[in-house]
C-alpha cells in the first residue's frame, strides 16, 4: 500500500526571518498589521501540515500507471481553483516506495511554487504531487477551501515571494514562513461557502464547454479522420447527411501513402495549407504580471482546456499571434493547442498556426489530430522535446477540398460561439468572485448581508 505522509518532510533550509507582506491576508513573516476582530496573524505550519512532493523517476515505465494519482504542473494550470479528481499521469505503491513522493489525504491544498508560481487546487481524493507543488494537509482550525481563496486572492503577490531569472521559485524558506491572517474556523466556512457557490457555476460552465468540445471533436473526427461519409457511400450506405453536404464527399476511398483516404483528397504537408509562426522570448525585463502590454505565452504551461490561462503581459514582443491563431506547444512537450482568443506574444515555447482559407475552428481541431505526429517529437522517457519551423513543414496529413473546410467551419459555428460565451460568462463570474473574495477576507460585509441588517 503507498504510504502517506503521517510526519511533514520537507527538508531544506529553515524559514526566513524576514517579512514580505502579501496583498490580502497571506504573508511571508508575520506583518503585524491590524486585524479584524476575532482575526489574527497565525504561522500557517501551525494550522496545516506542509509537504512537498516527488516523480518518481521516468527511467523505470513500471513507476507509472495504477492507482495513485499523481499532480503535475498541468494539472494545476488547466484547473486552477478547482478540486481535482483526476489527474494526466498516474503512478502507483512502486514509484511512491521508491522516491520521495508521498500520498497526500483528500482536501489537501497544492499550490505550485515553481517555473508556474501561484496555481492552486484542492486534491479530491488522496494524491501526491511533483516536486513543483507545496502542500498544505489542513487540521481542524483551518478550512481547506478557505485556505484555497487565501492562496487565490495572492496570486500577484506570489511573484514577489519568489526568486530566480530563468524560472520564478518560492523556496522553502519563504514556505515555511507562511503567516495567514485567519478568522474563527465558523467565518472561515461561512467565506468559503459564499465563493463556492459561484465556483459551483463556474463549474458547471466548464463542464459544458467541455461537452461542446466534445461535439466539434466527434463531427471532425467523423469527416475528417474516419471518413464515415466516404465509407457509408462506398458501401451502398445512407451517410446520414443532407444530399448537399452529402454530395461534398466522394464514394470511395484510394490507397495512399497515409493509408486510405478519399478519393481526390491530397497529401499535403503542413506548410502547403497552413500559415506558420513560431515564438520567440523577449527580454525578461519586459514580462509581467500588471496587465501592461500584450498578453503574453510562454509554452504549455500557461494552456487551459482550449484557451490559455492568461499569466503574464510583455509590453516589448517579439513575435505575434492573431486573434483565432491555434497555438501549439512546441517545447516541453510538443503538441498540446490553445485558442487565440486576443492579440498575444508568443514566446519559444508556442508557434501560432492558421489554416490559409482562415478556417479557426477546422485549424484547432486539426492540430488537435496530429497530436501522434507531434508526440514522435517527445524525447523518450522524459517531459523534454521540441519541434522547429523545419521539423512542422515535413509533417503530411490527409488535406480535405476547400469548400468542405468551409463547410465545416460553417456547421460548427453555433458551438464555437457557445464555447466563446461560457468563457466570457466564467471571466464576468471569476471577476465577480474575485471582487467578493476581496471583501470578505477584508472583513467586510456582503450587499445580501448589508440588506438583512
Amino acid at each position: 500500500m503507498a504510504r502517506s505522509g503521517a510526519d511533514t518532510r520537507t527538508g531544506g533550509r529553515a524559514a526566513t526571518t524576514g517579512v514580505i507582506p502579501g496583498d490580502a491576508i497571506l504573508s511571508v513573516g508575520n506583518p503585524g498589521t491590524p486585524t479584524q476582530p476575532g482575526w489574527e496573524w497565525t504561522l500557517l505550519t501551525d494550522v496545516a501540515r506542509l509537504e512537498t512532493g516527488h516523480t518518481p523517476s521516468r527511467r523505470h515505465p513500471e513507476y507509472w500507471g495504477g492507482a495513485v494519482p499523481w499532480i503535475g504542473i498541468r494539472d494545476a494550470t488547466g484547473n486552477h481553483g478547482r478540486v481535482l479528481y483526476e489527474t494526466n499521469e498516474e503512478t502507483n505503491d512502486l514509484g511512491i516506495a521508491n522516491s520521495s513522493a508521498r500520498v497526500l489525504p483528500a482536501g489537501t491544498v497544492c499550490l505550485s511554487r515553481t517555473a508556474s508560481v501561484g496555481y492552486v487546487v484542492v486534491m479530491g481524493r488522496p494524491m501526491a504531487t511533483s516536486q513543483d507543488f507545496v502542500n498544505w494537509v489542513c487540521s481542524e482550525r483551518i478550512d481547506s477551501h478557505f485556505l484555497k481563496y487565501a492562496l487565490l486572492a495572492e496570486r500577484r503577490a506570489f511573484l514577489r515571494f519568489a526568486s530566480g531569472t530563468t524560472h520564478q521559485t518560492i523556496y522553502f524558506p519563504e514556505v515555511k514562513a507562511f503567516h495567514i491572517c485567519l478568522p474563527p474556523i465558523d467565518e472561515q466556512r461561512r467565506i468559503a461557502h459564499i465563493l463556492g457557490t459561484l465556483d459551483d457555476k463556474i463549474e458547471l460552465n466548464r463542464r459544458m464547454n467541455e461537452t461542446l468540445e466534445e461535439m466539434a471533436r466527434a463531427l471532425f473526427k467523423s469527416w475528417f479522420v474516419d471518413f464515415d461519409p466516404v465509407r457509408a457511400k462506398a458501401e451502398g450506405r445512407d451517410p446520414g447527411l443532407p444530399k448537399h453536404l452529402a454530395a461534398l464527399f466522394p464514394g470511395r476511398l484510394v490507397d495512399s501513402e497515409l493509408g486510405e483516404v478519399p478519393e481526390g483528397w491530397l497529401i499535403r504537408r503542413l506548410d502547403d495549407d497552413f500559415v506558420l509562426t513560431m515564438g520567440q522570448s523577449p527580454p525578461g525585463d519586459t514580462y509581467n504580471s500588471e496587465g501592461d502590454g500584450l498578453p503574453f505565452y510562454q509554452g504549455r504551461s500557461d494552456f487551459g482546456v482550449r484557451f490559455p490561462s492568461l499569466r503574464m503581459y510583455c509590453t516589448a514582443p517579439t513575435r505575434l499571434a492573431a486573434e483565432g491563431d491555434t497555438l501549439v506547444s512546441v517545447r516541453a512537450p510538443v503538441g498540446d493547442a490553445n485558442l487565440a482568443t486576443e492579440p498575444c506574444a508568443i514566446g519559444r515555447g508556442v508557434a501560432a498556426i492558421r489554416h490559409k482559407s482562415g478556417a479557426i475552428e477546422f485549424t484547432i481541431q486539426q492540430m488537435r489530430n496530429l497530436a501522434p505526429e507531434f508526440d514522435s517529437f517527445n524525447s523518450e522517457g522524459t517531459v523534454f522535446g521540441s519541434i522547429s519551423k523545419k521539423d512542422f513543414h515535413a509533417i503530411a496529413f490527409v488535406a480535405a477540398p476547400l469548400d468542405l473546410v468551409a463547410t465545416f467551419e460553417t456547421i460548427v459555428a453555433p458551438v464555437t460561439a457557445c464555447l466563446y460565451d461560457t468563457r466570457d460568462a466564467n471571466r464576468n463570474l471569476t471577476s465577480t468572485r474575485d471582487l467578493l473574495l476581496a471583501r470578505l477576507l477584508a472583513g467586510k460585509p456582503t450587499l445580501t448581508e448589508v440588506s438583512a441588517r
